[in-house]
């Protein structure tokens, strides 16, 4: 959580311009996972009121909980960025954070700040209430209360997610870094001493290579054989949603 560094250079007219220097932060399974959880969950919530695509919404629910379990295991075992205990903040540090943006000039923190840091482990606390509870619920397990519990931690989740992309927003137009894009290609604005050493780019290729398999193998028809089959009518289970997503 270092703040960004500026190093000078003369440019063509002699004069020194500030260049900003650049560090790995995001390794490539924690962003793989960052889009395809985003894609999972955006697709069952799309999913979850059709009876026609009830077993797409299923599969998506089973990839949603596969992903949330990597994520839970990438965050004590990974890269130094994705590990939850990085940013573990005090409410202390999460008030001050949130008065430097209101001043409009906010804490430059190289991994997750604060603010972000809060969302992101409500958004993980509800993908596992909300896979858990669509599972179960898909099984015809707990009744009508679970699937309320379930259709109520997506929808909390949906929220969550949408001060997210806000908080995002601004954090980018007043750091004047594109958040987002650093998700993609993985580097932000920083000294490159307090980078990861390595993007774990196998790692991450494997990841997705799990995803696709998968897939491939629902499509065969292989997966059902490992997977709890649905013994409710699922497509009936409204606001389904995220229940297998995060």
């Amino acid at each position: 959580m270092q703040a960004s560094i500026e190093q000078q250079h003369a440019g063509v007219d002699g004069t020194e311009h500030p260049a900003v220097e650049r560090t790995r932060v995001w390794d490539l399974p924690t962003r793989i996972f960052h889009w395809s959880f985003a894609a999972t969950f955006a697709l069952a919530w799309l999913t979850s009121e059709s009876e026609k695509l009830a077993d797409l919404h299923l599969m998506l629910g089973y990839t949603f909980g596969g992903l949330l379990l990597f994520r839970l295991i990438w965050g004590i075992l990974g890269s130094r960025y994705a590990r939850f205990s990085s940013f573990l903040f005090q409410p202390s540090a999460l008030l001050r954070y949130l008065r430097s943006l209101l001043s409009g000039a906010p804490e430059h923190h190289l991994g997750h700040n604060p603010a972000g840091a809060l969302a992101i482990f409500l958004m993980l606390g509800l993908a596992l209430a909300v896979a858990i509870s669509g599972v179960a619920t898909s099984q015809d397990l707990g009744g009508e209360w679970l699937e309320e519990l379930h259709e109520g931690a997506a929808s909390a989740m949906l929220a969550v997610v949408a001060i997210h992309i806000a908080g995002v927003i601004v954090s980018s137009v007043l750091h004047r870094e594109n958040l987002a894009l650093a998700m993609v290609t993985g580097w932000k604005q920083g000294r490159a001493a307090d980078g990861i050493a390595r993007f774990h780019h196998v790692l991450g290729i494997l990841l997705l290579l799990a995803v696709f398999g998968f897939w491939g193998l629902w499509q065969s028809g292989v997966a059902v054989d490992w997977l709890p089959a649905p013994t409710a009518a699922v497509g009936e289970h409204h606001g389904y949603a995220g229940d297998d997503d995060d």
